[in-house]
């Protein structure tokens, strides 16, 4: 058994200034209402560490695998709790760049695992959704 959540946002910004954003994890804890950190290099096959949080849930912290790192196009990871098979997520960002100023972010995770009933699908999409309008916001500004 397995849910999805897609979301998308267009942003009126080129890939390379989305990306830039995306993947300055330093400044996470100042902009960012759903991925509150993330430590670690991100290169394919390593592990970085993820604390996310939900609107209106408690923190989590992941030591997901980066799957892809592929800049300006694609940053993709699968984590899971304890381990494999108990609550597996695939979260996936690509920039779709639109020819023409503008950028489609696809934001996106795949879950899966005995534990999935758990996940609260609402509160999940809230925080990718927050996420993308702050990145937005950010990506417009300058």
């Amino acid at each position: 058994m397995s849910k999805e959540i897609k979301t998308d946002i267009t942003i009126q910004a080129s890939p390379e200034k989305v990306w830039a954003i995306l993947t300055n994890f330093e400044q996470y804890p100042h902009w960012n209402p759903f991925i509150k950190s993330i430590t670690g290099e991100a290169k394919v096959g390593q592990r970085i560490s993820a604390v996310i949080q939900p609107p209106q849930s408690k923190a989590m912290t992941f030591k997901p695998k980066v799957l892809a790192f592929e800049p300006h196009r694609e940053f993709r990871w699968l984590g899971n709790l304890l381990f494999p098979g108990i609550f597996d997520g695939e979260h996936r960002f690509v920039l779709v760049d639109n020819a023409n100023g503008t950028t489609t972010l696809q934001h996106s995770e795949r879950f899966s695992g005995l534990l999935i009933g758990l996940l609260n699908m609402e509160n999940t999409r809230n925080g990718f959704e927050a996420m993308n309008r702050k990145l937005k916001e950010l990506a417009e500004q300058s």
